[in-house]
């Protein structure tokens, strides 16, 4: 199975580059460092004995931080790969770890390609983030003599459904791993119904829970909301294609009953920064856009947050908030950002990918499911007028994020038992 599975892999390759030349179009960082993408000129040897650990984008990336800082603390000794598949992913690596990890894209799932990778690396162990389940990559990382584990392990009913199509892949690629460190409960379940030994499965929690509000982050975020004064702002964060628009109505329809309401935008994407900011204008209304260090006066309605790496900061500057990838189906993004701040925080339906982390926050009173822009401007107008309310549901979030600590401390301890320096790999 995994033959022909690999066959296919290999005539999509011109396919593949394809795409790196389309979204180069908006994003010229995709059309650079295409030879990390097949594991290309690297020389054998260039590290030995590492610790690589795959992330995918940013999301993935920012919720490893904490894990790799720890790993990076307890183990100074043993270098770290640290692979994403994106240009935006490689920038926060770069930013939060310099050269302290060694940065590369993953290559794509090629046999070959991953073995020019391992002669290259050498990792004695792979750490694999949230729902990178890759058979080639855990074929060729075990025939490498690497250990493998999952960590944060997510695999929702829908992703279930996917890969129970395939048993004679799926069976023996997860009969690799090691360790299966999943969220919850429900994901031990299903990853157990693929064919994973319940021995491999352990439930940890996740680490996302784990973050960390800096005095740096606090302090930027005040300074940030200070000129804003008393004005009502919200933030709707990590917007995609098409919801952009229904986060504006109901920004309009919000301002009818609180005119001073300020709204900061971060579209999920850098590449369509400029394509929102000419959606904003469009819709005659004042924009000030972060990146150019524009001033927010009476006279702006929408502040575009169009820079990488600050959206944990721009929560702090909000009252309320919107995350987005939910009005729209996309599955959700990270809803614990703002609720560490103690922000109440809003989402469309599509949460597929975090229906643990939302039924902890709904359960809490923490979270507003909304359908459209016309329930979500409401939402917004109904907490702004009562500050208990608005209150009450914030010290919920904050607390539900305080009672899920802990799965960043089991995970070392599961990452050292597995550490090519104590397990004599």
């Amino acid at each position: 199975m995994r033959v022909l599975y690999s066959t296919l892999w290999y005539l999509l390759l011109p396919a593949l580059f394809l795409r790196l030349w389309w979204r180069g179009r908006r994003a010229p960082a995709y059309r650079q460092r295409w030879r990390e993408r097949l594991a290309l000129g690297y020389r054998p040897g260039t590290l030995t004995g590492s610790v690589w650990i795959h992330a995918v984008s940013v999301g993935e990336t920012l919720a490893a931080a904490p894990l790799i800082e720890a790993l990076l603390a307890e183990f100074p000794d043993t270098p770290l790969v640290v692979t994403t598949t994106t240009p935006t992913g490689s920038e926060r690596v770069r930013a939060l770890f310099g050269d302290r990890v060694t940065h590369v894209y993953c290559p794509w799932e090629l046999p070959t390609a991953y073995r020019r990778f391992l002669r290259a690396f050498d990792p004695r162990l792979v750490v694999i983030l949230e729902t990178e389940l890759w058979p080639n990559l855990c074929a060729a990382a075990r025939a490498h003599g690497a250990r493998l584990l999952l960590m944060n392990g997510r695999l929702s009913e829908k992703s279930f459904r996917g890969y129970a199509r395939l048993p004679r892949l799926v069976r023996p690629m997860l009969a690799r791993f090691d360790v299966l460190a999943v969220q919850t409960e429900a994901e031990a379940r299903r990853f157990e119904a693929l064919g994973a030994s319940p021995d491999q499965v352990r439930v940890n929690g996740s680490i996302k829970f784990d973050l960390s509000l800096t005095d740096e982050v606090r302090a930027r975020a005040a300074e940030l909301r200070a000129p804003w004064g008393t004005r009502p702002v919200w933030i709707a964060a990590s917007t995609h294609p098409g919801e952009d628009e229904k986060v504006l109505e109901a920004h309009r329809r919000l301002r009818a009953s609180h005119p001073d309401a300020l709204l900061i935008l971060v579209p999920r994407h850098p590449e369509r920064f400029d394509e929102v900011a000419g959606l904003i204008r469009r819709q005659g209304v004042g924009l000030a856009r972060r990146s150019r260090q524009d001033a927010v006066d009476d006279g702006v309605q929408v502040y575009l947050a169009d820079t990488m790496g600050e959206l944990l900061m721009l929560f702090g500057a909000a009252d309320l908030a919107f995350v987005g990838g939910s009005l729209v189906p996309v599955g959700g993004h990270n809803l614990l950002e703002p609720a560490a701040w103690g922000l109440p925080v809003l989402s469309g339906p599509h949460l597929h990918n975090f229906t643990a982390i939302a039924a902890l926050l709904d359960e809490a009173g923490a979270l507003t499911v909304v359908e459209g822009e016309q329930p979500l401007a409401a939402a917004l107008a109904a907490l702004y007028d009562d500050a208990g309310e608005r209150r009450r549901r914030g010290e919920a979030a904050a607390g539900v994020v305080a009672a899920n600590r802990g799965a960043l401390q089991r995970g070392v301890g599961i990452c050292s038992s597995l550490w090519p320096s104590r397990s004599g790999l």
